[in-house]
């Protein structure tokens, strides 16, 4: 890529320069809203296709086209919490960046071009595709650290807000799978279409084959993303879980005291008519009123002692 000066131009402007330079990187900033044109924007900047009349139109899915002497993509970009698309046409003589509004990513990417410096129109389009694959990578590998360390406060303290920030970060992993793998499908079908051509350059190949391989290292970080999501959600519902069990152990405690307890007092308050004939004496009082609850308390001990519950309740603790 040759040195140049950043400049801004007018549509009629861009088309003699992209008609006469011996390269030309130019970012076309389109409305926001989108208008009724005349004419295809490849059509305004004298690119004159017919496959390329979706070229700048807003709403396109992923594409990746070879028409002869020039390639067409629609990339995905990760731009703050939303993805992006930017239309990307490259030719020998000249790399078009279409977006709507302001981007960020073709600001950032017109300066790692700049810096990077490669050597002709095909390595300018990888290294395009390869930062497009990066802002991925980053947005998947800082998720990822977030719900890690979601996972370690969860193990320190449960809080319910945890949740809700579990699930944002399960809908992001779920954009980023989303916009990311129909991309990454319609790209490898085309250059797997370019390789079997005999005629196709060892140094073309080479590039290839490391946008291959780095896809395949981003789709992996983001199918680790979805990974990590669901063991933070499982282990979530593993903490709320066993807090569920220590309350339930609690009132089988509470029960397997109480209860028999509860049963004879309303044993012997729904019994009127024994309590006046047999209790008449105190001894009897003590035995039955006061021993018999004693007793069942005392097996109520032994049977929790016996069956573990404290320890088990001690250790939840």
């Amino acid at each position: 890529m040759p040195e140049g000066a950043t400049t801004r131009l007018s549509v009629a402007e861009a088309r003699q320069r992209l008609a006469v330079d011996p390269f030309l990187l130019l970012d076309v900033e389109l409305p926001v809203e989108e208008t009724q044109a005349d004419e295809p924007l490849a059509h305004r900047l004298g690119l004159d296709a017919e496959e390329l009349a979706w070229f700048g139109r807003k709403g396109e899915s992923a594409r990746a086209e070879f028409l002869g002497d020039v390639a067409a993509f629609v990339v995905p970009v990760v731009h703050g919490g939303r993805v992006a698309h930017l239309h990307v046409l490259a030719g020998e003589r000249h790399l078009v960046v279409s977006h709507r509004g302001r981007a960020a990513p073709a600001a950032e990417l017109t300066t790692y071009l700049r810096r990077e410096k490669p050597h002709d129109a095909v390595a300018t389009l990888f290294l395009v595709l390869q930062e497009a694959l990066a802002t991925f990578r980053r947005a998947a590998v800082g998720a990822l650290l977030q719900v890690e360390g979601l996972e370690d406060d969860m193990f320190a303290q449960r809080r319910p807000e945890q949740i809700y920030r579990l699930s944002h970060l399960r809908r992001r992993a779920a954009l980023l799978h989303h916009s990311l793998r129909p991309y990454l499908q319609v790209v490898e079908e085309m250059i797997t279409r370019r390789m079997m051509n005999p005629d196709f350059p060892v140094e073309r190949q080479r590039l290839a084959h490391e946008f291959q391989r780095a896809a395949r290292l981003v789709l992996a970080d983001i199918e680790s993303l979805q990974e990590a999501t669901r063991r933070a959600f499982a282990s979530y519902g593993s903490l709320v879980a066993g807090e569920q069990n220590g309350v339930i152990n609690r009132l089988a405690i509470v029960s397997v005291i109480f209860l028999p307890l509860s049963f004879l007092t309303g044993f012997f308050g729904m019994n009127f008519a024994f309590m006046t004939d047999e209790l008449e004496s105190r001894v009897v009082f003590w035995l039955l009123a006061i021993g018999l609850q004693a007793v069942v308390l005392l097996v109520s001990l032994y049977v929790l002692h016996r069956t573990h519950a404290w320890r088990r309740l001690r250790d939840q603790a």
